[in-house]
């Protein structure tokens, strides 16, 4: 029997991390094979949206599983992040305890039946793949679960997932919990998830016992209070044979990668992602309309950019219109740099762009540009399609520069919305930063891309 992992490191509530963050996390996921990668409940719409949309285009085998909520309006959400998604999965989340319904939801079980069937049926509607995820299940009233589960599988959930949230089952009683269950929604071919809080160090075997009763689905996380991913992925690698069940998991590759991700974790920057202001900056800028141009140029000089004088003076005039109106941080200061700074005539200008990416293909990109009325053409497979666009505008200019970092961030809001990207560049030991605006993530890239290489080009021609 082949185990489906579904990783939710990038569900803890206790973590934060920044928008690049999450980026590599999701990236190593997929690098080890996971079959799902779960995020949660959107939030901040245009800030939340944005980050599903990016790991879509990045992510191209695992399922991307997104939660909803207890509402309607959660349900959209979720489908529209996910619209561009290769594989997708809608996950509903809901208290099936007593006292979870009644604390969290105010309502009692025949009103929850009534609220999963309308759930699960609106996101059917707008996603074939479908998880209801019973919290708390171990501690349920035994007819109400039913009642509830059996309305989730009558509404078309692909998937039930059953939760020892609080750690009180041992093993061998949670194991007869998800037989039951799932002879109970058998006719529908419904597949049965497990998850259980580690709170008694007993995650790990709850999910083996789970999974030899009929579980194919596993929850686990590199570090949080649920299953941990090393462990069971190692129980599967060792144990497999005996039990007969196997996983997707690339083992070559499980040490170093669980290993990166710790390194993440434990350097997070404790901050919101980039598409929003943060209310706390790690670099220590923050800056106001009574800074002088002295504190202006200082505080440029810190992001690492050393500008000429004609440079410095735009910049702090752009500074002193956008600070008239708002504290500006790190973030709108690169903007202002991008956006004022080493402003050139352009050697290279975008023509247009091909990428493909899918779940079954490697990324490749095809970017037209024109230099001097010569039109010029790059064609490049990367890991990613922003990856695959970046190598084949550096094919086409001959020359590699060290990207220094790379930000995307919503603009607009609406299902057509701009999204403006940020690209800092390194040549020579000197940073250079460029920025586009697309209704395309990649083509926001290529177009900032392309803009920090034009102000390399003439700064060293």
């Amino acid at each position: 029997m082949n185990i489906k992992i579904a990783d939710r490191t990038l569900c803890q509530e206790e973590n934060s991390y920044s928008f690049k963050e999450k980026l590599e996390i999701a990236r190593q996921l997929e690098k080890l094979n996971v079959n799902a990668i779960e995020l949660p409940q959107i939030e901040n719409i245009k800030a939340d949206t944005l980050l599903v949309r990016t790991i879509a285009s990045f992510v191209k085998n695992s399922v991307i599983s997104v939660a909803t909520g207890a509402t309607k309006q959660g349900v959209e959400n979720a489908a529209a992040a996910l619209n561009t998604a290769t594989n997708k999965r809608i996950r509903i989340e809901l208290p099936v305890s007593t006292v979870g319904m009644e604390y969290t939801l105010h309502i009692k079980a025949d009103k929850m039946v009534s609220k999963v069937t309308e759930l699960v049926s609106l996101a059917k509607e707008k996603c074939p793949n479908v998880e209801f995820c019973a919290v708390d299940a171990t501690r349920a009233e035994k007819d109400d679960l039913k009642a509830i589960i059996l309305s989730a599988a009558q509404s078309g959930a692909n998937i039930i997932t059953l939760c020892d949230t609080s750690a009180e089952m041992m093993p061998q009683n949670f194991g007869a919990f998800v037989a039951e269950i799932k002879e109970m929604v058998k006719e529908h071919k419904t597949e049965i998830g497990v998850m259980s809080s580690n709170l008694n160090g007993l995650a790990a075997a709850d999910a083996v016992a789970g999974v030899q009763n009929g579980a194919v689905i596993v929850k686990t996380d590199v570090k949080g209070n649920n299953i941990p991913l090393e462990t069971f992925a190692s129980i599967i690698k060792n144990c497999g044979n005996k039990c007969d069940f196997q996983s997707d998991i690339k083992y070559t590759v499980l040490n170093r990668i669980i290993k990166q991700i710790d390194w993440i974790i434990g350097n997070a920057k404790n901050e919101k992602s980039v598409v929003t202001v943060a209310e706390v900056d790690e670099s220590g800028i923050s800056l106001d309309v009574n800074d002088d141009k002295s504190v202006i140029v200082t505080a440029v000089g810190k992001l690492g950019y050393d500008l000429s004088e004609e440079d410095q003076t735009k910049v702090y005039e752009e500074f002193q219109r956008v600070a008239a109106k708002k504290t500006v941080g790190a973030k709108e200061l690169e903007a202002i740099v991008a956006s004022v700074a080493l402003q050139v005539e352009p050697t290279y200008k975008l023509i247009n762009y091909v990428v493909n990416s899918g779940n079954v293909i490697s990324s490749s990109a095809q970017v037209t540009i024109e230099k001097q009325g010569e039109t010029l053409q790059g064609i490049s497979i990367g890991d990613g399609p922003v990856a695959a666009a970046f190598l084949a505008v550096e094919q086409i200019i001959g020359h590699h520069y060290d990207l220094d970092d790379f930000q995307i961030q919503s603009v607009t809001e609406g299902k057509e919305a701009m999204g403006s990207a940020l690209v800092k560049l390194r040549s020579g030991g000197k940073l250079y930063s460029g920025n586009g605006i697309s209704t395309d993530i990649i083509g926001a890239a290529i177009r900032a891309y392309i803009n920090a290489v034009n102000k390399i080009v003439y700064e060293e021609a």
